[in-house]
C-alpha cells in the first residue's frame, strides 16, 4: 500500500474500519482510504466487495440496515463522524448520491431540488440555489416543472447529482452513477462530474464498476476485494498496472478484451498480496 504524506490535506479519512451486519456478517475488514481535498478518488471492485457498504459507513446509514461500525474511525473535514446523524453530516457538507438515483418521482424536478434545500438548512429556497444545477444540467431546467418520474434514466441521474449540488457540498459520494445508462449518457454524466470537480473544487469519492471510465476522471483510486483494499495509487498508475488491466479493465496481456466469464474463472495472481 502506498504511504500518504502527512502534509496532504484530506477532506475524508477512513482508518482501519470494520463493519458487521446483523452482528454476524463481516463485510469490511480493516479498510482504510483517504480523499484529498479537491480531488476525485475512485473506489473500484466487483459486486459484493463492500463498496456501497463503505459509503454507508461514511454517511452514517449503517444502522438503517442492521449494520454496525465495530472498529476504526472515520473523519470528515477534520472532525469524527461517529457522533453525527446522517442529516448532520449533510449539513456539514457531505452529500451522498445513492445507487439507483432515488428521485421523488411524484414531485417535479424543481420540487426535488427544493426538498434538498430544506434537508440541508430548513430555510426557504431562493432561485439562485438552483442556478448552478441548471448551468451543469440545462436539460433539467427545460423539464423543471415536469414530474421527475417521467424523466429518462440519465435525466434522473442528473437530478440526483443536482440535488447534491444544491447544498454546495465539500464532498460528494457517488454510488454507481453509470448504472443502467447507455454509453453515450454515461460519457455525458462523467464529463459533467469532471467539470464540477474542476470548476467548483468539490471533492468526490466515486464508486463505479466501469473501472476504465472511473480511472479516466479520477486523480487516484483504490481497489477492493472481500471487504479490504488490495491495491491503491494514482489513477494513471492503476490504469497501466498489468493486473488491474487484466482483472478490472478486462484486458489481457496482449491487449485483447477478456469476457467476464473468462475473468471469473481465471485464477488471479494478485501480485500485490504476495
Amino acid at each position: 500500500m502506498q504511504q500518504r504524506s502527512a502534509a496532504v490535506d484530506t477532506v475524508l479519512d477512513v482508518n482501519n474500519i470494520e463493519v458487521v451486519y446483523n452482528k454476524v456478517v463481516q463485510v469490511l475488514r480493516g479498510l482504510s482510504l483517504a480523499v484529498p481535498r479537491g480531488q476525485i478518488v475512485a473506489l473500484l471492485g466487483s459486486n459484493g466487495a463492500g463498496k456501497s457498504t463503505t459509503l454507508k459507513a461514511i454517511c452514517g446509514l449503517l444502522p438503517l440496515e442492521d449494520g454496525e461500525l465495530q472498529a476504526g474511525a472515520i473523519t470528515f473535514d477534520g472532525a469524527p463522524t461517529d457522533r453525527s446523524a446522517p442529516q448532520q453530516l449533510v449539513r456539514r457538507g457531505l452529500a451522498h448520491v445513492m445507487e439507483g438515483r432515488r428521485v421523488f418521482e411524484d414531485l417535479s424536478v424543481e420540487e426535488n431540488l427544493v426538498v434538498a434545500t430544506y434537508a440541508l438548512t430548513g430555510r426557504k429556497p431562493a432561485p439562485r440555489d438552483f442556478d448552478a444545477v441548471y448551468s451543469y444540467f440545462p436539460r433539467l431546467h427545460e423539464r423543471r416543472k415536469g414530474l421527475a418520474g417521467y424523466l429518462s434514466g440519465g435525466e434522473q441521474q442528473m437530478l440526483a447529482i443536482g440535488r447534491a449540488l444544491v447544498g454546495d457540498p465539500q464532498l460528494i459520494l457517488l454510488d454507481e452513477p453509470s448504472l443502467g445508462l447507455s454509453p453515450l449518457l454515461v460519457e455525458e454524466i462523467f464529463t459533467i462530474i469532471a467539470r464540477i470537480n474542476r470548476e467548483r473544487g468539490v471533492s468526490m469519492l466515486l464508486v463505479e464498476q466501469n473501472a476504465s471510465l472511473a480511472l479516466a476522471v479520477a486523480h487516484a483510486g483504490y481497489i477492493m476485494e472481500s471487504g479490504k483494499i488490495v491495491i491503491d495509487g494514482p489513477a494513471e498508475r492503476l490504469a497501466a498496472d498489468p493486473d488491474v488491466r487484466e482483472f478490472y479493465l478486462g484486458m489481457g496481456g496482449g491487449g485483447q478484451a477478456k469476457s467476464f466469464r473468462e475473468l471469473k474463472h481465471y485464477k488471479r495472481r494478485k501480485r500485490w498480496l504476495s
